[in-house]
């Protein structure tokens, strides 16, 4: 990976490369220490309780019921995530496909059936797209559950595992070995019986 940037048009080359994960990981401490002296807990699934406030749940449900003044940095902190999701992918987006190992792609394609991001990506086109029907309903289920994890376990990974473990906090810590238990269970037992 090369670091260096010799020319004006080699910055975008820069930006645009697969950059190693610790960078993210670097950048995510970061905010959660800022966040954390700032005296707020880091978590995107709050961002949904907001949104019903401002649609008006509050009037008839307490639990919607809160001063949304102190959820404006949460509100901004989504709009930044949308938008600086549609710049990246649309502008800075890598011309390589995700680097995954050979074993796995072989794995993937072999026994499942999915086939590898030729093109760049992240997503096996092939699989998740609207004109195939498995690829729909798994998007529509898994958005489901992930929606009705996040609301039953009171936060997502984001809040649980960053800024709940961070924080020394047991309920954390059971919802994170949850999330764990679920992606074994995905792994090794649900998607063989679908794909398989």
């Amino acid at each position: 990976m090369e670091f260096l940037i010799s020319e004006p048009q080699s910055f975008l080359n820069f930006i645009r490369q697969p950059w190693h994960w610790s960078v993210s990981g670097i950048a995510i401490a970061g905010i959660l220490f800022l966040m954390t002296w700032m005296g707020r807990s880091f978590g995107l699934s709050t961002a949904f309780k907001n949104f019903c406030n401002i649609a008006g749940a509050g009037k008839k449900y307490e639990f919607f019921n809160f001063d949304l003044k102190n959820e404006y940095w949460r509100l901004v902190f989504i709009a930044g995530a949308i938008g600086g999701g549609f710049i990246a992918s649309t502008f800075l987006s890598s011309p390589e496909a995700v680097a995954i190992s050979d074993a796995t792609i072989s794995h993937l394609e072999n026994d499942f059936g999915i086939s590898y991001p030729q093109g760049g990506g992240f997503l096996p086109e092939s699989l998740f797209n609207f004109g195939n029907p498995l690829g729909v309903i798994i998007s529509i289920v898994g958005g489901f559950l992930v929606g009705f994890g996040a609301r039953y376990g009171d936060g997502c990974t984001s809040g649980h595992a960053i800024s709940g473990l961070s924080h020394l906090q047991l309920p954390s810590l059971i919802t994170v070995i949850g999330f764990f238990i679920g992606g074994l269970t995905m792994t090794w037992i649900i998607m063989p019986l679908i794909f398989g």
